[in-house]
Order: structure tokens, then C-alpha cells, then sequence
């Protein structure tokens, strides 16, 4: 749910600028005027992504296409790159927050993902598991061994199928060391959602199955399937 360093990064970019531009003014006042030119420039740039702005004027991504300046079109452009920077924003956020979560409740953020997978139906087999996550069935079996070791899941027999071993959500575990972390936030999810009108709803929930699916292709792409052939 890809450490917190993005404030770190900026620091970082403002002490190195700072540096270049001092050695800069030691060597002669027209490369220091340079220097400084550079840093305002991105500086520039760094506010303008921060609104969502592409960098440099253009939006670098496949789908979308650079900014343009006729009308309707050009709107269309700044619409696509201000949806593609809202998804890499909540993306990151996501992944922050799943990473503070698992830290407060003592367990790793991959573990986590796939105990918040497995609440989805309650009980899954390591292979479904695997499946759903994209991890090997060696990484899944690593995963369980460590929830099951913390509490959060047990092994039991398929009363089925004997043969098939089910992995069991310990509900009243997840519930107070799990859900107690997520619940100010479901609350505040809850608060946002009540803006919306049902017809809205509808349409926020199809465009959540539709990235669903990008995602999940995307996920099995990276852990190893076939990659896809340009257009």
C-alpha cells in the first residue's frame, strides 16, 4: 500500500544548488549569475510539478499527449496530465501510508498487503494467495509463516478437501491490531464519499474496477510475464 524521502530529495537538490552556486561565484561572477539562473529555473520547475504541472511543458507519459494550445484540446491535455499526476500522488500516499501502518502494527508492509488481500474473502490456499498477489508461492509461504507466527492467520485443512491446506484470517486479531490503525481514516474516507451523490458514486466505483484491472496486468507483467509488444 517507497520511503518517505520526496521533502528529503528537495533539501537535498536546494544544499546541492546552494554549493554549485558558491563554487560558481569562486571561480568568476558571470558563472555564479549562471548558477543562480539554473537554480531559479528549478526552482520553477519544482513549484510547477508540485501543482501538478508536467515538467518542461509536456506531460511524459504514452497515453497522454504533450500541451497544446487550441481550445478544447489543449483543456483535454491539462485534464489528462493533471489525472496522471493524481494517480502517481495517491500512488505514493498509498504506499506511504501502507508503510506507517505495517510499522505501527509491527509487521512488514509486504505482509500487510497480503493480509489485507486475504480479509477481502477471509480465506484463500497459499496458491490463490500467490496468485492474487504475484509473489511466488516460496515469498507467499514466507508471508504466512510470519503472520500465522504474529497471530493474524491460521493453517487448516480443507474440510472439503483434505488435501488442499486453507489460510484463515484470525478476525478478532486483525480487528484490534489491524483495523484500529485504518478506522480514522476509512471514517475519513466515509466523510469524503458523502459529497458525492449516488450516480457520482457509481462512477468513482467503475473507474476503481477499471484501474483494478490495469493494475493487475501491470503487476503480473512486472513480476515476470511476457512483456507487452508496442502498437
Amino acid at each position: 500500500m517507497s520511503d518517505e524521502r520526496v521533502p528529503e530529495a528537495g533539501a537535498a537538490t536546494g544544499r546541492d544548488g546552494g554549493a554549485a552556486q558558491d563554487a560558481a561565484a569562486g571561480q568568476g561572477g558571470a558563472m555564479g549569475h549562471g548558477a543562480a539562473a539554473e537554480q531559479d529555473a528549478a526552482t520553477a520547475q519544482d513549484a510547477a510539478t508540485a501543482r501538478g504541472a508536467p515538467a518542461g511543458g509536456e506531460w511524459e507519459l504514452p497515453w497522454a499527449e504533450p500541451f497544446v494550445t487550441d481550445g478544447e484540446r489543449a483543456e483535454r491535455a491539462e485534464l489528462a496530465a493533471a489525472f496522471g499526476a493524481g494517480i502517481r500522488r495517491t500512488g505514493a500516499l498509498m504506499q506511504l501510508m501502507g508503510q506507517a501502518a505495517a510499522d505501527r502494527i509491527g509487521i512488514n508492509a509486504t505482509d500487510l498487503n497480503c493480509l489485507n488481500i486475504l480479509s477481502f474473502s477471509g480465506r484463500m490456499t497459499a496458491g490463490e494467495l500467490a496468485r492474487a498477489t504475484g509473489l511466488t508461492t516460496a515469498s507467499i509461504t514466507g508471508v504466512i509463516d510470519r503472520l500465522e507466527e504474529a497471530g493474524y492467520v491460521t493453517r487448516e485443512r480443507d474440510p472439503h478437501d483434505r488435501r488442499r491446506v486453507v489460510v484463515q484470517v484470525v478476525l478478532e486479531k486483525a480487528l484490534k491490531d489491524v483495523a484500529s490503525v485504518f478506522r480514522p481514516m476509512i471514517r475519513d474516507w466515509q466523510e469524503v464519499a458523502a459529497h458525492y451523490s449516488d450516480d457520482e458514486l457509481r462512477l468513482i466505483v467503475d473507474f476503481y474496477g477499471r484501474m483494478e484491472e490495469v493494475f493487475r496486468h501491470h503487476l503480473g507483467r512486472l513480476r515476470g510475464g511476457p512483456e507487452p509488444t508496442e502498437p
